[in-house]
């Protein structure tokens, strides 16, 4: 089956803008619009299971906490839980005195006389009235035409205007939006915007909303900025309107179309904080706000604990936050691949405190959301030595040898290709460990040691079990590497010694890490310890060396020749 040929099928629903002198594109946005959540009702209309008033009121609550000074909190006409939660707000005095609630309501006369029984005694509140005007709705819908659908708006701003007049103690905002904005035509909607401001005397000192939805996304977010930047040039008594986006998700492009409308002359955007939304969801004011922060722009929302917030989201709604979601996603600061997690690694090693944030693909510092750096970097097949290095390092600050780093990686690479899952940092270490260090009792191992000073030189008499049977050697040097060395009398050199503090659990100790060549071979192998003291991680590094010699060939036990004591 293929797709129905376009061409026959869909046409264009929206009006193309004759804008030759158009100016968003070379806007910039150099600060934060107002916001207004409408995940209690908008997102709370999207979700299998509305929220009960336990959900609504901890929404709310986490809502305040993280700044949004415009919150539509329902639609108190249309369900008595709204109501009732409208109702509690105002009684018990959970509206901070700066926050406006907001309700939505249609734009019909008794469903506006509930509205404002539900408002009584609210400090600051906005009520919000809408009805279509698109083509389609006033065919297939609304049975009228564009006078017919501006006149239902009239009636619907003067009952506004009459009911809040009744409630004076209430500082009142009152906004319009013109459903189906995005497919409607723009000199209908400017009529029926202008008639409604005219109503409600919009002026600067008494400013009206006017709400220019994408009610659903009918265009590239170009278009709909056009749009915006013709309304923001024609619209009577511009400067007593705040103008407001509300963009749906249906194309994508819902972030895009309300940064664009900005940069065109809006100044308040509508939301949810994580997208939720009818069909594909409003705009994600998460995302659109951090992407203010990395830009420069301080956003006026508090995201400093995603986590916390993320948690309230899924407990309320019941909907995931998906894992590529952008900032707030597990995994979107997380690299497995391997060339990432180099470059990573690389950038981390250059960023310093107090300096401008300019890191290898993290366009933000997962700490000013209250995230760690644990679940950057994250090993599975596709990883490389640079993610290995690094958990290595930042978990147990085990810094490998760049010979090392290729050579253990293709142990991981083995490991993640048989098991076909992700390793975390404590995996690559024990992994390491079962490699590097526990070689240390497979041929050769150290039983015990006396380390003492003669005439200025470190001598060390040793007792090796080789093979099941028991040695004694002892050997002099400048230090103790090269006597135990001296020691073994093997044809072996060192090419790497390096020896560092580590915690690898509630304890620290001392790391050695050696490299030893076999004399005229070119051949070498890595080995390590792991001990409370260095001396001892020391002879356990280079006796599992060995040992890896002898298991891949490149030494053997009939070389060793004992000074037995």
């Amino acid at each position: 089956m293929m797709l129905a040929d376009p061409s026959k099928k869909y046409r264009r629903m929206y009006q193309r803008v004759d804008l030759p002198d158009r100016q968003w594109p070379n806007k910039e946005i150099n600060k934060a619009p107002i916001w207004m959540s409408t995940d209690l009702r908008d997102g709370n209309q999207a979700i299998f299971e509305p929220m009960n008033p336990k959900q609504k009121f901890k929404m709310f609550q986490m809502l305040v906490k993280i700044g949004f000074k415009h919150i539509e909190i329902g639609f108190p006409s249309a369900s008595q839980v709204d109501f009732d939660f409208t109702r509690k707000l105002i009684e018990e005095g959970h509206i901070p005195d700066d926050v406006y609630i907001e309700v939505l309501v249609q734009a019909r006369d008794h469903l506006i006389q509930r509205t404002f029984e539900a408002l009584q005694g609210a400090k600051r509140a906005i009520v919000h009235i809408y009805n279509a005007n698109s083509p389609t709705f006033r065919k297939k819908v609304l049975n009228v035409d564009a006078a017919g659908a501006r006149q239902l708006a009239i009636n619907a701003a003067e009952k506004v205007r009459e009911y809040a007049a009744e409630q004076p103690e209430t500082d009142w905002i009152f906004q319009y939006s013109p459903e189906c904005f995005s497919a409607t035509e723009l000199d209908v909607s400017r009529e029926v915007c202008d008639a409604v401001t005219e109503i409600w005397q919009a002026s600067p000192s008494r400013k009206v909303i006017l709400n220019l939805p994408a009610t659903v996304e009918v265009s590239g977010p170009h278009i709909y900025a056009d749009q915006i930047e013709w309304m923001h040039r024609n619209l009577a008594r511009r400067d007593g309107i705040i103008i407001s986006v509300h963009c749906h998700n249906d194309r994508g492009c819902g972030i895009a179309a309300s940064e664009l409308a900005i940069m065109a002359g809006a100044d308040r955007v509508e939301g949810c904080v994580f997208g939720n939304g009818e069909r594909t969801g409003n705009v994600d004011i998460a995302a659109m706000a951090l992407n203010m922060y990395t830009q420069g722009v301080a956003p006026e929302l508090d995201f400093s604990n995603i986590n916390e917030i993320i948690a309230t989201v899924e407990e309320c709604t019941g909907l995931p936050v998906h894992p590529r979601h952008p900032y707030a996603g597990d995994l979107v600061f997380t690299a497995f691949s391997g060339s990432h997690q180099d470059a990573i690694k690389k950038g981390f090693e250059f960023q310093k405190d107090e300096e401008i944030w300019d890191m290898p693909y993290l366009p933000i510092d997962p700490r000013d959301l209250g995230r760690d750096y644990d679940a950057v970097i994250r090993v599975n097949s596709q990883s490389g030595k640079g993610g290995i290095a690094y958990l290595l390092e930042s978990n147990y600050n085990v810094v490998l040898p760049r010979r090392l780093q290729i050579e253990f990686s293709q142990t991981v690479q083995q490991h993640t290709d048989e098991q076909g899952t992700e390793v975390s940092a404590q995996d690559i270490w024990t992994l390491f460990q079962d490699t590097y260090v526990a070689a240390k009792d497979n041929h050769y191992s150290a039983r015990n040691y006396r380390l003492s000073d003669e005439n200025g030189n470190q001598v060390i008499e040793l007792e090796l079990e080789i093979n099941g049977e028991s040695q004694h050697l002892r050997g002099e040097g400048n230090g103790p590497i090269s006597a135990i060395l001296n020691a073994l009398q093997l044809p072996i050199d060192v090419l790497n010694y390096e020896e560092r503090g580590i915690s690898a659990g509630a304890r620290a100790k001392a790391l050695a890490l050696i490299e030893l060549q076999v004399q005229g071979t070119g051949k070498s192998a890595f080995g390590a310890g792991v001990h409370d003291n260095i001396v001892t991680s020391s002879i356990e590094a280079i006796i599992a060396s060995i040992n890896r010699l002898i298991e891949q060939g490149i030494l053997s036990t009939e070389q060793v020749v004992a000074a037995a004591v």
